[in-house]
C-alpha cells in the first residue's frame, strides 16, 4: 500500500482543561480505581488488552459496584487482543451490570481475523475525567509482586477534552451509525471553569484510516516540521514509514536534536532485531538512540521544544497509521510540557545505555547483521500484510 499523506480533520484544541501525567503501574492503577469508585453517572472503559487475571479482576470489581451504584457501565475490549478472557468471566460482568462488548472486525473464523484493532486505551468518567494512554489492562503494566510494570503512561485530563472523548466513546459503542444524534455526553449541561494558571490546552487526536482520520500520523509531522531545538520521542515499536521518516531526518539535517527512547528489551523479538537493523541510518544523521534498560517499554509519547506533547496509544509504525484505531491527546504548556520533558530527562539519565557508532561496531557480526536484516524484511512484510492475523484453533 502506498502511504497517503496525513492531513488533519475535524481536530481544534480546546482551552478548559486541567491534565497530570500518569506513569503506569500503581500510580496508574490506583488513579484508575479511583475514578471508577467515585464514578456517580457514567463510566465508559476502552482498551486492547483486557485480562482476567488479577489486575482485571481488580477493575472488573470495581466496575460491578460502580453498576451497583446506578452508574452507566461501558466496557468495550479488542476482539483479538482480548481473547484471553473467559466467557465466565464476561458472563460475570454483564450479570453484574456492566453493559460488555467485543470491537468487531471486519471478517473471523476461528483460524483467521481481518480488520482494524481497537488499539487504543481510554476512560472517560462523568463526562468529566478522562485518562488516555497506552496502559492495558493487564497484570504486565501493574507493580504485582516482584515484577516491575513495562514502561508506559498515560494523560490524566479534567475538562473539555474529556467531554470530546465521552462523545467519541458513545460513538464508537454504537459503531458510528449515520443517523446518530446527540450523545448523552452533548446534551449535558457542565461548566468547565478552571484558573488560567492551571489550565492546558488539549486536543483530541485520532487515527483510524477506515474513517479517514490520520490525526496522529499528523501531530508528529507537524513537530518534526515545525521544531526549532529539540524532540524527544519515547516510543516501543519504532518503525517509521516512509513519510515520517523523510520528516525526522529532514529535522535532523536542520539542527534539531532528535532523541530516540527505545526499547531495550521487547515482548517481541523480531521487532527489536528490525529496529536495530534502522540505527546505522539514524545516527549517520546525528540522531541520539538510547536503549531502556529497565523492563519493557511500551509508552507513546513525543515533546516538541518542552513547547507541545503528543501521548496515546499510537507506535510510531504503518500498523498504528493505518490498521489500528489509535488515540492520542496533544497537548500544549510550556510548564507542563517542560516538566514531562524533565522526566524523560531522568529516563535517559537513569535508566538508558546510549547507542552509539563505537557501540555497534564492537557489538557487529555477520550472524547478528544477518538476524537483523531477516528480522527487517519480516517487518516490513508483516506491515504489508497487516490486516491479517493467523490464530491458533484452540483444543
Amino acid at each position: 500500500m502506498a502511504e497517503l499523506i496525513p492531513t488533519r480533520r475535524e481536530a481544534a484544541y480546546t482551552a478548559q482543561n486541567k491534565v497530570r501525567l500518569v506513569k503506569g503501574g500503581r500510580e496508574y492503577f490506583d488513579l484508575l480505581l479511583q475514578l471508577i469508585d467515585e464514578a456517580q453517572e457514567s463510566i465508559h472503559l476502552q482498551t486492547y488488552i483486557y485480562d482476567d487475571d488479577e489486575t482485571g479482576q481488580q477493575v472488573a470489581r470495581a466496575l460491578k459496584a460502580a453498576a451497583a451504584r446506578n452508574v452507566q457501565v461501558y466496557l468495550m475490549a479488542d476482539g483479538y487482543a482480548s481473547q484471553v478472557m473467559s466467557q465466565s468471566f464476561i458472563d460475570d460482568l454483564r450479570s453484574g451490570g456492566v453493559n460488555f462488548r467485543f470491537f468487531k472486525p471486519l471478517l473471523k473464523s476461528r483460524y483467521f481475523y481481518i480488520g482494524r484493532r481497537l488499539h487504543h486505551k481510554v476512560t472517560v468518567v462523568d463526562t468529566r475525567y478522562a485518562l488516555v494512554g497506552g496502559i492495558n489492562i493487564t497484570n504486565r503494566y501493574n507493580d504485582i509482586a516482584d515484577q516491575p510494570p513495562w514502561l508506559d503512561f498515560a494523560l490524566y485530563v479534567e475538562g473539555e477534552a474529556a467531554r470530546e472523548l465521552c462523545v467519541l466513546c458513545w460513538k464508537s459503542w454504537k459503531e458510528f451509525p449515520a443517523t446518530m444524534g446527540l450523545t448523552p455526553c452533548e446534551t449535558k449541561t457542565i461548566n468547565f471553569d478552571f484558573l488560567p494558571a492551571e489550565t492546558c490546552h488539549v486536543r483530541v487526536s485520532r487515527n483510524d484510516w477506515v474513517r479517514n482520520k490520520n490525526q496522529i500520523s499528523h501531530s508528529y509531522i507537524e513537530m518534526l516540521q515545525q521544531a526549532r531545538r529539540q524532540i524527544t520521542i519515547l516510543c516501543s515499536y519504532f518503525f517509521p514509514g516512509r513519510i515520517i521518516m523523510r520528516h525526522l531526518l529532514q529535522a535532523a539535517r536542520r539542527g534539531v536534536k532528535i532523541r530516540l527512547i527505545m526499547a531495550g528489551q521487547s515482548d517481541i523479538l523480531v521487532t527489536k532485531y528490525a529496529e536495530r537493523y534502522i540505527y546505522d541510518r539514524l545516527l549517520r544523521y546525528h540522531i541520539s538512540v538510547y536503549e531502556y534498560r529497565g523492563a519493557v517499554l511500551h509508552g507513546k509519547l513525543a515533546v516538541c521544544d518542552e513547547e507541545r506533547m503528543t501521548i496515546g496509544s499510537y507506535n510510531v509504525n504503518n500498523i498504528s497509521a493505518y490498521a489500528s484505531i489509535e488515540l492520542n491527546l496533544d497537548v500544549k504548556s510550556r510548564d507542563f510540557v517542560s516538566r514531562a520533558q524533565e522526566l524523560l530527562d531522568k529516563i535517559i539519565i537513569e535508566n538508558c545505555e546510549q547507542v552509539t557508532a563505537d557501540l555497534l561496531a564492537k557489538k557487529r557480526n555477520i550472524f547478528q547483521q544477518f538476524v537483523n536484516w531477516l528480522s527487517y524484511t519480516i517487518i516490513k512484510a508483516i506491515l504489508f500484510l497487516f490486516t491479517f492475523y493467523f490464530r491458533q484453533a484452540k483444543n
